[in-house]
């Protein structure tokens, strides 16, 4: 069975990368995934927020993503 031709999403990415409404590109920060007794609660909490991917790195990711903005 041959598969349709079209442009597909990188799911790698689409799980790691989220975009706005707004057309933002948001990331969750390293440094949740272990060793969290050493680090402080205030730290912690700052880890838990996303952030938003710098602004040189965005046409990539949303090149991988072309369902994401429409």
């Amino acid at each position: 069975m041959r598969r349709p031709k079209g442009i597909k999403t990188k799911k790698s990415i689409a799980k790691r990368f989220k975009i706005t409404a707004t057309g933002k590109v948001m990331r969750s920060k390293a440094g949740r995934r272990h060793l969290l007794q050493g680090k402080s609660s205030k730290r912690r909490r700052g880890l838990g927020k996303s952030a938003v991917v710098d602004h040189t790195d965005t046409y990539r990711i949303t090149q991988n993503l072309p369902f994401g903005l429409r």
